[in-house]
């Protein structure tokens, strides 16, 4: 409990030795006075938030090699938080034989999901996949990304604002290679991506299937 102010001129302020995240915030008036003000007691709900971020300096990125054991063709979720002040830049990418790809990217402040996976000849209106949410995401703020793909079933959300689609053709993770990088592309292939450009800001909690990829890279 924190001690509030005794009258209605003087700001009480606190500064907590580490970050919050509030989930539910109560204001409580307590008392009322002649002259229409209130006094008030603000309480603040809440659980343990974790937050482990990493920075990018526009020239580096970070690379994950998946475990072949735990993969799961079927299924694979992706989510991350990131800010930034630059337009353009790979977040994530993931690159396989016959120039299939997966690839998270900022374009003139919005984020592109590109996808280009399965057989083109046999199914090529569902092959490649371009979906674009969200804008002004370069604003320094924390935006969140969630990427489920579940058998043909993909849902691709930016801050709370989601995108389905069913991929019918053949759609499998396991044409792709068990390097997963993000920040940028190590060496550029004929993935397609737009900008090619290298992620310039922050990233908060990247998580792939479960497992914290910035505590696994901090730990190796």
């Amino acid at each position: 409990a924190f001690s509030g102010n005794t009258n209605a001129d003087t700001v009480i302020f606190y500064k907590l030795q580490h970050s919050i995240k509030s989930r539910f915030l109560r204001f409580v008036p307590l008392e009322w006075n002649p002259n229409g003000r209130i006094g008030m007691r603000v309480e603040v709900y809440g659980c343990t938030y974790r937050s482990e971020v990493v920075g990018f300096d526009g020239k580096s990125c970070l690379i994950y090699t998946l475990n072949k054991k735990l993969m799961n063709e079927l299924k694979d979720v992706i989510s991350l938080k990131f800010k930034t002040m630059q337009s353009d830049g790979i977040l994530l990418h993931r690159e396989g034989q016959n120039r299939d790809h997966i690839t998270l990217e900022l374009t003139k402040g919005k984020l592109s999901l590109l996808i280009k996976l399965g057989d083109t000849k046999t199914h090529p209106s569902n092959a490649r996949i371009s979906i674009t949410l969200g804008s002004l995401l370069d604003d320094q703020h924390w935006h969140s990304v969630l990427i489920e793909h579940f058998n043909n079933q993909v849902n691709f959300t930016v801050d709370k604002h989601t995108h389905h689609f069913n991929a019918k053709g053949e759609f499998s993770y396991s044409d792709l290679d068990y390097e997963l990088s993000f920040g940028g592309i190590p060496v550029l292939g004929k993935s397609g991506a737009l900008s090619r450009r290298n992620f310039h800001g922050c990233f908060e909690n990247i998580y792939y299937n479960g497992m914290n990829i910035i505590d696994l890279a901090r730990r190796h």
